[in-house]
């Protein structure tokens, strides 16, 4: 996606003494708005948007304002969403660096059950059952 890597590119700004004319050189190694990030992913596997809203809740219509830009998803909607692009652990963890949220990690108990359904491949109602069993807030929420 980018040209040069991220230690690369800290490396650079380290020694730029001009930070406008680093962002000048570097222009095309920032990254996208996140909605366009997500249209990216959707056609790279060849999915549609109309899908990914399916499973998680076909009357939610923020989703449809998240894929087009006119709403910040939260992280767990942004999780959701992965789960329903069937993005795997690594992909899910750059969407949330991307979006702005923090990885996965399994010593919380949400985000291990998170962790799980996404290495076992479960659905997003799959998930929501073993959440529910353990009285932790659900990856489909209408919130």
């Amino acid at each position: 996606m980018f040209e040069k890597d991220t230690d690369k590119l800290f490396e650079e700004l380290k020694i730029q003494p001009d930070v406008e004319n680093f962002l000048a050189q570097n222009e095309n190694e920032f990254k996208t708005p996140l909605y366009e990030y997500l249209m990216k992913l959707l056609q790279d596997k060849n999915l549609r948007k109309s899908d990914i809203v399916k499973k998680i809740n076909p009357d939610d219509k923020h989703i449809y304002h998240i894929f087009s830009g006119k709403a910040k998803p939260s992280r767990e909607k942004l999780l959701a969403i992965a789960r329903a692009m069937e993005l795997n652990l690594d992909e899910t963890q750059y969407l949330l660096r991307y979006g702005g949220f923090a990885i996965l990690y399994p010593r919380d108990t949400w985000d291990a059950v998170i962790i799980s359904a996404i290495e076992n491949n479960l659905s997003i109602v799959e998930t929501d059952v073993i959440l529910e069993q353990l009285k932790q807030p659900l990856l489909n929420s209408k919130s």
